[in-house]
């Protein structure tokens, strides 16, 4: 796997530290995922993992009278999310913290819901179940996110952009057995509309790459690594039906 250069990760930051989020989802996806939470406190501990400048974390704010902790290992993004958490007066219900979601550093059973869209493969997705599901108080609920493949045989454009960025993505009931194998019971799932890759995510993703153009005019390296970002919108227009993002919603089971 070819390694990506320092000078990719400058402007790979420059351009998703700046939208409203950093992966498909929306606000709607966010409200339905909280409807298969039926039995949570009236004021939730929660725990977003991988919150990134927190698109995500903000409509759990909105969407419930919970606390939340929202968690990132990218310093700049939880500096930008607590800047709009002072902004719109939520200090008291919302912090974001710097820390590594393998190891969050909270005790046993502290949560009674754990949201991640789009990062806990990151560490692996059993291995995120296993320590969300020790973070859970029993009957708590995780709520997250997965890529996964829908259709057989992608193209070879498709293939080798999730081989470099998931090569261990799998299917729909892949996901669903491992959360069987670490302890938890499956609530429900559903698929992210289309909408839900564009409104927050791809849209100003092509509108910012446009803008830096401008800022990198005869800069060719920066182009070369301008098109390799906007090569993943494109690439949806044309093959998003070999993939999506299944919202998936599971439970601790509660204590007998």
């Amino acid at each position: 796997m070819t390694e990506l250069s320092p000078r990719f990760w400058e402007i790979f930051f420059e351009v998703y530290e700046t939208l409203p989020r950093q992966g498909p989802g929306n606000r709607d996806c966010a409200s339905k995922a909280l409807g298969f939470c039926r039995e949570l406190p009236q004021s939730p501990l929660i725990l977003d993992l991988g919150c990134g400048v927190g698109g995500q974390t903000l409509y759990l704010a909105q969407l419930t009278s919970g606390f939340i902790t929202a968690m990132d290992s990218h310093a700049p993004s939880i500096e930008r999310l607590r800047n709009t958490i002072a902004a719109l007066g939520l200090s008291r219900r919302v912090q974001a913290l710097v820390g590594d979601m393998a190891n969050p550093g909270y005790q046993p059973e502290s949560f009674d819901l754990i949201w991640s869209e789009g990062a806990l493969y990151n560490i692996g997705i059993e291995n995120a179940l296993l320590v969300c599901h020790e973070l859970l108080r029993p009957g708590g609920f995780l709520a997250f996110t997965d890529a996964v493949w829908r259709k057989q045989n992608p193209p070879s454009r498709v293939k080798a952009g999730f081989d470099l960025d998931y090569p261990d993505m799998g299917w729909v009931d892949d996901v669903l057995k491992k959360i069987k194998g670490r302890g938890f019971e499956t609530v429900g799932h559903f698929t992210l509309p289309d909408q839900a890759w564009w409104d927050d995510f791809y849209t100003p993703m092509e509108a910012r790459v446009n803008e830096l153009r401008g800022k990198y005019a005869g800069d060719a390296e920066a182009a070369a690594i301008l098109d390799q970002i906007a090569d993943e919108p494109q690439m949806h227009r044309r093959y998003s039906e070999y993939y999506a993002y299944e919202f998936f919603v599971a439970r601790r089971p509660p204590a007998i």
